[in-house]
């Protein structure tokens, strides 16, 4: 893993500020990329302008910049790269793994909303375009924390969608696009997303396209039990006021305590110090000051 051919990255949606939980994924994914040598990237997932909040993406920014996490190279927003999604995906349509769907979720509702086969009640102006996903399909990886996870994706998720109906790219396939593009060779995100991995892989193989490693951190959690959402005022962070936030951070990605008291001197000791193995399986719980309490508790 070490050696400048290293490549991480974190992808904030634009739906908000980031709050403890978003700036655990960026921590641990920052501390991945310094530890092995390599770079960090920075990526704004804009994909869904119903969702974003105007200003959001530079607050993202400017709280990444106010506790020290300076990526690598020019941050690049999804919004802007259409003509990459769309050459991926008349691909997938010329190879005929990928097809147009005029199901509906009521139409599909029967089944649990995992599409099988083409039920639709009539045919759409603006159907989806949805991966097809062979009867039996089971893929596998390795993941740094949780170690082997298998998915039969025909039956968790079936065949999915790359385009919506409304015309906006689905995640997954603009995240296999972005991921290969930069050149990223590990993916460090938050574990909600262990059961797209499969999805990504798949989508992966269908473009001839390099898998990276992954490594999905544990999620903070609320009082709960659920994650932590950018409505969670209690949690959200307090860039004035950095390094006890970064304490605390570490301490949840299971990591000894560090001596430093400067925010400079914290940074650059934590990436040798890091032990990806220390690391958690299970979420974590967050205080409700967590955001303005040091590891130890001090304010």
């Amino acid at each position: 893993m070490n050696g400048a051919g290293y490549r991480g990255r974190f992808a904030p949606s634009p739906t908000g500020p980031l709050h403890a939980g978003s700036l655990l994924a960026a921590l641990g994914s920052w501390l991945r990329a310094r530890r092995a040598g390599g770079q960090w990237r920075v990526r704004i997932e804009d994909l869904d302008p119903p969702r974003e909040v105007p200003g959001a993406a530079q607050v993202q920014l400017a709280t990444l910049a106010a506790f020290g996490l300076h990526p690598d190279g020019a941050v690049i927003r999804q919004s802007r790269r259409s003509a990459r999604y769309q050459a991926a995906l008349e691909r997938l349509l010329d190879a005929g793994l990928a097809f147009e769907c005029h199901c509906s979720r009521a139409d599909l509702a029967a089944t649990g909303g995992i599409h099988r086969a083409c039920v639709a009640r009539a045919r759409r102006p603006d159907p989806a375009i949805r991966l097809r996903v062979a009867d039996g399909c089971t893929v596998a990886f390795e993941d740094a924390v949780h170690g082997r996870i298998e998915q039969r994706v025909d039956l968790a998720v079936g065949d999915f969608v790359l385009r919506r109906a409304d015309g906006l790219w689905a995640y997954q396939l603009a995240v296999v696009v972005d991921d290969a593009a930069q050149g990223i060779t590990e993916v460090v995100r938050g574990a909600d997303l262990l059961d797209s991995t499969p999805r990504q892989i798949l989508l992966q193989r269908a473009l001839g396209l390099p898998t990276p490693r992954y490594l999905h951190l544990p999620l903070l959690v609320g009082a709960d039990g659920r994650k932590l959402s950018k409505s969670e005022g209690a949690l959200a962070v307090d860039p004035a006021r950095p390094l006890p936030l970064l304490r605390a951070l570490w301490a949840a990605l299971g990591q000894a305590p560090l001596p430093a008291v400067r925010l400079e001197a914290w940074l650059a000791a934590a990436p040798a110090a890091f032990r990806a193995e220390a690391i958690p399986r299970g979420p974590v719980p967050a205080s409700a000051a967590l955001h303005n309490t040091d590891a130890t508790g001090a304010p």
